[in-house]
């Protein structure tokens, strides 16, 4: 069972005019990816009793998501208003007071037998006390030899104290077997190197995998054994709202399915060009059509 501990939301989409209001948020879009294309999956993030709590937690049932450990709470939803540049999207969070945003510690159910991993990243590692509780369940499953991924997703303009965000990020990297990391996310956190150089240095930091994604230039990946690359599949580009949380999905899927997530120090080449080649593929269905709208596994085969 994978295990998905991150921020659900509300975007706010133009649409003709007008805003559509569609269930995501970064983790939540993994959890829902992962499900669609049918790995063992559970969700952790507290989901409102406001309407839109019930627009979050529908497609998760029907992707067959384990949603019973999310508390549910009177307080409203998050909410990310999306604005289009040439396709690429950017946000504006209304998040103060959030269902997620007082996510605590108390919250946190304990770590089960049957989870072979954790999913953590995006805006829930910033604000607290919810950046705080997701570092504290990292910490429990890193400690407990359960290998974590970490997607940064990084905002900037969400981020209040860089240097705090800053030293939370370096503890996670730290606690993490995977990670997965954008160029806007290389150049924010080490804008003096090539974006290469500034990924494969992570693996000195404790990772075991590091994925660089680059959108349409492809993904590559690094361990200490191997450096792998792996090509985009070229579509007509409706948006990239959930692209890389959807690579993130196939990542972990791939692995999963090939049990080779007990074994990521010993990671071989025909597994790990697979999980990108998968990842590429289930990424490049969402961006075809509009909002974060992943594959099923029957539209992969």
């Amino acid at each position: 069972m994978i295990l998905c501990a991150g921020e659900s939301l509300i975007d706010m989409v133009p649409r003709d005019g007008f805003y559509r209001p569609l269930a995501g948020g970064s983790v939540w879009n993994t959890a829902l990816a992962l499900g669609r294309l049918g790995a063992p999956v559970r969700y952790l993030w507290p989901i409102s009793r406001d309407p839109f709590g019930e627009m979050l937690l529908r497609p998760l049932a029907e992707a067959g998501v384990d949603t019973g450990a999310c508390p549910r709470t009177d307080r409203l939803t998050t909410l990310a208003v999306v604005t289009l540049t040439g396709g690429e999207a950017r946000y504006s969070f209304y998040d103060e007071g959030s269902a997620g945003r007082l996510f605590a510690e108390t919250d946190l159910p304990p770590l089960t037998p049957d989870q072979s991993a954790l999913f953590i990243g995006g805006i829930s590692l910033v604000p607290d006390p919810c950046g705080a509780t997701i570092a504290t369940l990292a910490a429990r499953a890193a400690a407990a030899g359960l290998p974590v991924m970490l997607d940064p997703n990084i905002r900037p303009f969400f981020i209040p104290d860089e240097t705090e965000y800053r030293a939370r990020l370096d503890r996670l990297i730290g606690h993490a077997a995977i990670v997965k990391i954008s160029g806007d996310d290389l150049a924010w956190l080490s804008p003096d190197q090539p974006p290469e150089t500034a990924a494969r240095a992570l693996l000195d930091r404790g990772p075991r995998l590091v994925l660089q994604t680059g959108g349409a230039d492809g993904a590559i990946a690094h361990t200490r054994d191997h450096r792998l690359t792996a090509p985009a599949f070229r579509v007509e580009v409706a948006d990239t709202i959930g692209a890389g949380d959807t690579f993130n999905a196939g990542i972990l899927d791939a692995l999963h399915r090939a049990e080779a997530l007990a074994r990521l120090d010993r990671l071989d080449e025909p597994t790990l060009t697979a999980a990108l080649t998968h990842a590429a593929r289930a990424a490049a269905v969402t961006v075809s059509r509009p909002g974060a709208d992943p594959p099923w596994a029957h539209e992969l085969t």
